[in-house]
């Protein structure tokens, strides 16, 4: 049921409710006899007295300024995808001639809703940072402005590994760009303001307050496919309202400046329920993809040329007679394949040896390895280590680049 349509429903309900009530009274009243009935009837009223304070409170004033400052910024992301037109099936089941027979063709429809922020106008355009789930299977996107004004907007770039995207509209009609603050300044406690389209455009510009919870949250990134952690973000935790639909919007400090883009929101862990634990990408992160992504149309990574998966995800059985682990080893990555002129493969890393450091650090998962090899920058030399027919081995490699754009992959 529409939301809408059940709180009109709820409204109109509570209006015959209290009609049904007024007559109810008034038929009860009029049995009392007429002349109670008469003599009430002739009383004169004096008119209430009641009036409106004047005084005017300004305990909000920070809050409303900040808002003010970013909230002609925020706009709603539509996310339109194709949809199979079945007319032709209904024409064949009901025997429609060829005169009456629609076009079978895709057409697109509104799958889903988020939001997004303006920061920068540039030679006639306008562009838009959000979250790369917000866009993902996107065939046509639409951003709705503060005031309305609906507009087509393109790809400029995604990056899956940080769940950010880049869009761009005409700036003919935008007023308002937002400027980022230093995520590193923040502190736990600090007053922040979420803005954005909770549960869709109908609630655009949505405004929530609550503090910063942590500075710096590490966090599993989970493949959606598998389940399997892929990887960890670091992220600004806070107790914000954070809504389906607050995706891609500002968390904003009192300055009124941008401290983080709302990414996620934790309702659940296992079988307890959670509330109020948000989460934002720290604007300084944000700033570093978001000029990649306007630069390059991507976001550049250092990688090994292999695919993976968690140690725990094969047997004991399998680790002692396929790996050929020694009983110590309890955790590390298996090489599940290797591309062909790879750095790894020039490293002599080949399919089920099982790596357990990187760095000098030690790689106990995939989200490990994917941490510390991010961590570097591009063309730096690193040691290896890892297990090859259960012997521990070490090699050095030189980290090649390998562009991310899909966040379901393992191949590193």
């Amino acid at each position: 049921m529409n939301q809408n349509s059940g709180l009109m429903k709820t409204a109109v309900v509570a209006v015959f409710a209290a009609l049904i009530g007024g007559g109810v009274a008034g038929y009860a009243g009029s049995k009392m006899g007429s002349n109670t009935v008469s003599s009430t009837a002739q009383v004169p009223t004096k008119a209430g007295a009641t009036k409106i304070s004047n005084i005017k409170v300004n305990s909000s004033s920070q809050t409303t300024t900040a808002f003010n400052k970013v909230n002609k910024a925020v706009v709603s992301v539509v996310n339109l995808q194709k949809q199979q037109d079945n007319s032709g099936d209904l024409s064949a089941l009901f025997g429609a001639d060829s005169t009456n027979k629609k076009s079978s063709s895709s057409e697109l429809e509104e799958s889903s809703e988020g939001s997004g922020l303006i920061y920068e106008k540039k030679d006639g355009k306008a562009y838009i940072v959000t979250n790369n789930h917000v866009v993902s299977g996107s065939d046509k996107l639409e951003v709705i402005l503060s005031d309305g004004t609906k507009i087509d907007a393109s790809l400029v770039g995604t990056d899956a590994v940080s769940d950010l995207a880049v869009l761009k509209i005409d700036s003919a009609k935008v007023t308002k760009t937002a400027t980022f603050g230093d995520s590193d300044s923040i502190k736990p406690g600090e007053s922040v303001l979420a803005i954005g389209s909770p549960l869709g455009s109908e609630y655009a510009t949505s405004v929530t307050q609550g503090i910063i919870s942590a500075k710096k949250r590490t966090i599993d990134v989970t493949d959606e496919t598998t389940g399997q952690a892929t990887g960890q973000a670091t992220v600004i935790q806070t107790d914000t309202a954070i809504n389906p639909g607050n995706s891609g919007g500002p968390l904003v400090n009192l300055a009124g400046q941008v401290i983080g883009i709302n990414s996620m929101k934790l309702a659940s862990n296992g079988s307890t329920t959670v509330e109020g634990m948000g989460f934002a990408i720290p604007s300084n992160e944000v700033v570093k993809i978001i000029n990649q992504l306007v630069a390059n149309g991507k976001v550049v990574r250092p990688a090994l040329g292999i695919s993976v998966i968690d140690l725990t995800n094969v047997s004991s059985t399998q680790q002692s007679s396929v790996l050929k682990l020694p009983t110590s080893v309890k955790s590390g990555v298996v090489v599940a394949s290797v591309n062909a002129n790879s750095v790894a493969k020039k490293a002599g890393i080949s399919k089920y040896d099982v790596i357990v450091g990187l760095g000098g650090k030690d790689v106990t998962s995939v989200a490990d390895l994917h941490t510390t090899l991010y961590s570097y920058d591009m063309n730096s030399t690193v040691e290896i280590q890892y297990y090859h027919n259960g012997e521990l081995k070490k090699s050095t490699v030189k980290l090649t680049e390998a562009a991310s754009t899909d966040s379901t992959t393992t191949a590193k």
